[in-house]
């Protein structure tokens, strides 16, 4: 069985979960672990995770920014999304951003938007495609949005 956990700082499941990110295959990994071991989140910011045989297996992030700069004002993100390579193909990413929009909609977002460099992926999610934005890294990626209509179909 599969559990998807809003986690903030002090949840029984967030110190496995910035174990898992620094440990993960994805290169941002340890970036979140960074993150998240000094807490670098807003009061309703949060850290959505995936737990499955009695372990974390996959997360996302629910946050006001991402990596757009500032002069965007585009708001919240979803970012962060990452599944352990033994549990793809499960549709965990789609369960966290489910959730993830999901409280989007409770806190009275109209939209939540997500940059990402994958082709094809998040369009099955109900996102579509705004445009390629130079982010504060120095490389591109695209933006999506998922409007509030669209969040509940999630």
């Amino acid at each position: 069985m599969t559990e998807i956990y809003s986690m903030t700082q002090g949840h029984p499941y967030w110190n496995e979960t910035i174990s898992m990110a620094e440990k993960c295959s994805w290169g941002a990994g340890p970036y979140l672990a960074e993150k998240m071991q000094s807490n670098e989140f807003n009061e309703w910011e949060r850290v959505f995770a995936a737990y499955a045989d009695r372990k974390i297996v996959g997360f996302c992030t629910f946050t006001e920014k991402d990596a757009l700069p500032p002069k965007y004002e585009f708001t919240p993100f979803v970012g962060f999304v990452f599944v352990d390579e033994q549990y793809r193909g499960k549709r965990l990413s789609e369960l966290m951003i489910k959730s993830a929009a999901s409280y989007a909609y409770e806190l009275g977002y109209k939209k939540v938007y997500l940059t990402s460099g994958e082709i094809g992926l998040y369009e099955k999610y109900g996102f579509k495609k705004l445009g390629d934005y130079e982010t504060i890294h120095g490389s591109t990626e695209q933006l999506f949005v998922r409007s509030k209509a669209s969040l509940q179909s999630l």
